[in-house]
């Protein structure tokens, strides 16, 4: 069982969450909370696998709970126009994101996802945080050019693939490769670019095809960009 932690303000909205999380079969939502610093000690207590907080929660928000939970895999639910908070999640590498509109499957997808270390992101905020490359395109893609450079062909074909918003399997089956050996690659290729998910990977083969230089194929939004 996934052992899940649901923090959020509105009672009837983590009470949502709930339900349609326990209908899952293999996720068990082990704790509740109404704010971030109750969250962090919930989590704490409990030893969750998963969880899934508010970004805009009092006493500490979902961001700021999301970074004193070292170890815990932390599924954000977001809004539409926190481009800040998503900004902020992405650089510290929460391991996913699901607007609070988001269907029921997609929100045990992300839950499970989160547990598997290839975290999710709702297609709405894959777009938004795609387009987040938008300014200062041409400085990034400078460096975003330089950095992929280091990338083997094979690689390179990886991560293009991974940016498209494929999982691991997906990926094998397109390069005629095992699960195990794609996750290989990907692991590579995030560690040769110093990011910590593959939402910065994609960001950044992003900036080197928004600015003209070589970098894949990265389509608009993804349907439900995986990474990690």
């Amino acid at each position: 069982m996934i052992r899940t932690l649901v923090a959020d303000d509105e009672p009837l909205i983590a009470a949502g969450i709930r339900t349609v999380l326990a209908s899952a079969g293999d996720i068990e939502v082990v704790a509740t909370a109404r704010d971030g610093r109750e969250a962090v000690r919930a989590a704490r207590r409990h030893g969750v696998d998963v969880a899934l907080l508010d970004i805009a929660m009092p006493v500490l928000d979902g961001l700021a709970a999301a970074a004193e939970l070292a170890g815990t895999r932390v599924v954000l639910l977001t809004a539409f126009g926190e481009e800040d908070n998503v900004r902020r999640a992405v650089r510290q590498g929460v391991s996913g994101f699901v607007l609070k509109t988001c269907t029921p499957d997609e929100l045990i997808r992300a839950v499970r996802a989160a547990h598997a270390g290839q975290a999710y992101l709702s297609p709405a905020v894959a777009r938004q945080v795609l387009d987040l490359a938008a300014p200062g395109v041409h400085e990034r893609g400078r460096d975003a050019a330089r950095r992929l450079a280091a990338l083997t062909a094979r690689e390179a074909d990886v991560l293009a693939l991974v940016a498209e918003g494929l999982s691991n399997a997906q990926v094998a089956r397109r390069v005629h490769m095992t699960e195990a050996s794609v996750k290989t690659y990907v692991s590579r290729v995030l560690a040769k670019l110093n990011c910590a998910n593959r939402v910065q990977a994609a960001l950044l083969l992003r900036d080197a095809e928004s600015s003209g230089r070589p970098g894949g194929a990265v389509s608009g939004a993804p349907p439900g960009l995986p990474y990690g």
